[in-house]
């Protein structure tokens, strides 16, 4: 709520001048305003990761990726992991800015040192598919374990895979069980299907001793 400063009149959201007596008040209409006056300085790099997420989700704003992308990078300049990843989300889809995978393993990579789950399960698949990266499937699977560790399904499912058909790592059908178990108590539909092929494969052969 903004008050006059001359006639003591409450001001509507949004007013720049007090329409009984014009004087010119500076009034934040949202709460993204006052988080873009608060951070035009140096300041807490939450705050700008919060206004970038604001801009490239379009709350309380115009959706602007190119603003989203500016707000990340200062954030992820600071140290915020959160914002390296979205930075890194950013570079690998093109919003914002140009697509450009290696720029996006650069801030993955940031994020993932940090043990940020999503970060380390987007590197892995980086280094899966050879995006930004020279293919290595033993550092796919490296990322991938980090990430599935902490919880991450999509991560979850993906080790579960390698360790199905031997990516990166020795085939091994107990394993990939494991993490495709792990992955379908989370909801993933892709990790209920390939574990219920493995069971049907129980019953014929004797590759897996659950």
């Amino acid at each position: 709520m903004a008050i006059c400063s001359n006639c003591k009149i409450e001001l509507k959201p949004g007013k720049k001048f007090c329409i009984n007596c014009g004087t010119a008040v500076s009034v934040p209409t949202t709460k993204t305003e006052e988080l873009t006056n608060a951070i035009e300085g140096p300041t807490d790099e939450v705050e700008q990761n919060v206004l970038g997420k604001k801009y490239f989700y379009g709350e309380g704003v115009p959706q602007d990726y190119v603003k989203a992308v500016y707000w990340f990078n200062k954030a992820a300049e600071q140290g915020n992991a959160d914002a390296q990843n979205s930075l890194g989300v950013c570079y690998y889809v093109g919003k914002g800015v140009p697509q450009n995978f290696r720029e996006a393993v650069y801030w993955y990579t940031k994020a993932a040192e940090q043990e940020y789950a999503d970060a380390q399960y987007s590197l892995g698949s980086c280094y899966y598919n050879g995006d930004g990266v020279t293919q290595d499937k033993n550092e796919a699977v490296y990322w991938y374990t980090k990430a599935a560790e902490q919880g991450n399904a999509r991560a979850q499912f993906n080790l579960g895979f390698c360790y199905r058909f031997g990516l990166g790592v020795p085939r091994d059908y107990e394993k990939a069980a494991y993490w495709y178990t792990k992955a379908a108590e989370q909801g993933n539909p892709d990790a209920k299907e390939h574990l219920e092929y493995l069971k049907k494969l129980k019953t014929k052969t004797d590759f897996l001793d659950w």
